[in-house]
């Protein structure tokens, strides 16, 4: 559910320069504010977080933040809404989510996030100390499972490239997948931040009831530390991304017992750790 306002894509007008000059409608992809807030008993509502996202899938995006972040467990989060308060504007309402729990956080919100509490479309997990505070913030155990063979691994981009709607009409979002060891594409999230489409697959896996911990995250693009940290807290037994690792990302992913596969095409994907 989105307002008129808060649209995954928008029609422009543009003008196309080549042997011609041509003016058509175009579409773009949709980025607008979401303002994350969290309640508990005694507290009715504390914003933790701000971030640029495409619109859709707003209330796993909030989900999968905040179990990313280390604040909510599964089984604490009650409902999560849009906001109803009288002060804000039609257009402001259907960018502030509330997630309720049913007892406080595992840690107030500002013991773990920035001061401002506000981030990019390109930022993710930001302030981290070290890859030790990460590991401990981590709620899923690490995967137990089989992780797929070379052969899957080199097959998954292809399979998420050709599982996006969005990037089809626009050209201009990133894209994250889930899949089994098997190389079968269980759930697809697309946003214009690459870490708020992963936080998106998080949340729709909790908001259904079924466990974060996969057998390999898809991604469309590269992979920083922040993007593997994610995968830690959601017990990921792998990652399989288009682009390349940062030198933390790798570190993070070996300290964490995740396969790391980057520059991953049909014909080749280079590992990195696992």
């Amino acid at each position: 559910m989105t307002s008129t306002s808060a649209r995954p894509t928008e029609r422009v007008r543009v003008q196309v320069h080549g042997e011609t000059t041509r003016r058509k409608e175009d579409r773009v992809i949709g980025e607008e504010p979401l303002e994350i807030r969290l309640a508990w008993p005694g507290q009715s509502g504390e914003r933790v977080w701000v971030t640029m996202r495409t619109p859709g899938n707003d209330f796993e995006l909030a989900a999968g933040n905040l179990f990313h972040e280390g604040l909510v467990s599964p089984q604490s989060i009650l409902r999560v809404a849009y906001c109803t308060d009288a002060e804000l504007s039609e257009e402001e309402r259907f960018n502030v989510v509330t997630v309720w729990l049913d007892r406080p956080p595992l840690r107030h919100p500002s013991q773990i996030l920035s001061s401002t509490g506000t981030g990019s479309s390109a930022c993710g997990v930001c302030g981290k100390e070290s890859l030790e505070q990460v590991l401990q913030l981590r709620p899923a155990a690490p995967w137990q499972g089989p992780v797929p063979a070379i052969e899957v691994v080199r097959e998954l981009p292809d399979k998420l490239r050709n599982s996006q709607p969005l990037f089809d009409v626009t050209g201009g979002v990133h894209a994250a997948g889930l899949a089994d060891a098997d190389g079968n594409l269980l759930l697809v999230r697309e946003d214009v931040g690459r870490h708020n489409a992963v936080d998106k697959l998080a949340g729709a896996r909790l908001l259904a009831h079924q466990p974060s911990a996969e057998a390999v995250l898809v991604l469309s693009g590269r992979v920083g530390f922040e993007l593997v940290a994610k995968a830690a807290a959601s017990g990921i037994g792998a990652i399989v991304a288009v682009g390349a690792p940062t030198s933390l990302a790798v570190r993070l992913a070996a300290e964490s017992g995740i396969a790391l596969f980057g520059f991953t095409s049909p014909t080749r994907a280079v590992q990195y750790a696992g």
